[in-house]
C-alpha cells in the first residue's frame, strides 16, 4: 500500500501474522520422562576425557613479548620456537643468509604484499624430520597475518597441512593437539608476541 507524502513516495510494510505468533512459546512441562533407577548418574560437569593423558614436555606455558616459557621449565628468549616431535628448537626465520651474529629480534617477515613469508631453508627441519607432522601450527606474532601462497605450496609439498593464527592461539591449539595426538602428529612454528617488523 502506498501513501504520497510530499512529494517522495514511503511505503509500509504490512504484516499479517501477529506478533504473538512470532514468538515461540515456552515449554508446557520441564518433565524429561520417568525417573531412572539407575545407581549411578552421569555427571557431566566432572567429565573431563584427557584427565588420565600426560601433558607433553613441550606444551606452551607462557607467552612473552621477548619469547616463551614451555611445560618442562625451559624458557625460549630472543627467537621463535619450532616444535617437532616432542622438542623444541629456537627458531630466528628472519635472519638473512648474510647475517653473521645478528641475534635481535629485528628483521622482515611480510613480503611486499603484507604476506608471512618465510625463506625455504628456515623448514629444513621439516624436510629431515621422518615422519612428518601431519599438521603445522603456525604463529604469526601478535597479529594473524595471511600466510604467502609459496610459502603455503612448499609445505603442502612437503605433505603437511597448515593451520595459521596469531601466536597465543596457535599455542593454546598445539597443547590441546598434541595432548589430544601426540606431539608425533602435531607441530608448531611460532613467532613471539612482542615481534614488529623492520622498515
Amino acid at each position: 500500500m502506498r501513501t504520497r507524502t510530499s512529494q517522495k513516495a514511503s511505503y509500509r510494510n504490512l504484516h499479517t501474522t501477529r506478533p504473538s505468533l512470532l514468538q515461540s512459546r515456552p515449554p508446557k512441562s520441564r518433565d524429561r520422562g520417568p525417573k531412572s533407577n539407575e545407581d549411578t548418574q552421569t555427571d557431566f560437569s566432572a567429565l573431563d576425557v584427557l584427565r588420565n593423558t600426560a601433558t607433553p614436555a613441550t606444551a606452551i606455558d607462557a607467552c612473552t613479548s621477548e619469547g616463551f616459557a614451555l611445560n618442562n621449565r625451559m624458557r625460549i628468549n630472543g627467537s621463535g620456537l619450532l616444535l617437532i616431535g616432542g622438542e623444541a628448537f629456537r627458531w630466528r626465520p628472519w635472519l638473512q643468509e648474510d647475517a653473521s651474529s645478528n641475534d635481535r629480534m629485528t628483521g622482515k617477515l611480510l613480503n611486499a604484499k603484507h604476506q608471512w613469508h618465510v625463506r625455504d631453508e628456515a623448514w629444513g627441519l621439516l624436510e629431515l624430520v621422518y615422519p612428518k607432522p601431519d599438521l603445522l601450527i603456525i604463529g604469526t606474532g601478535p597479529t594473524v597475518v595471511p600466510i604467502a601462497p609459496a610459502v603455503r605450496q612448499y609445505l603442502n609439498g612437503l605433505g603437511i597441512r597448515l593451520e595459521i593464527q596469531d601466536t597465543r592461539n596457535a599455542s593454546a591449539q598445539f597443547n590441546l593437539l598434541a595432548t589430544e595426538r601426540g606431539v608425533g602428529q602435531v607441530a608448531a612454528a611460532l613467532i613471539p608476541i612482542g615481534w614488529t617488523e623492520s622498515r
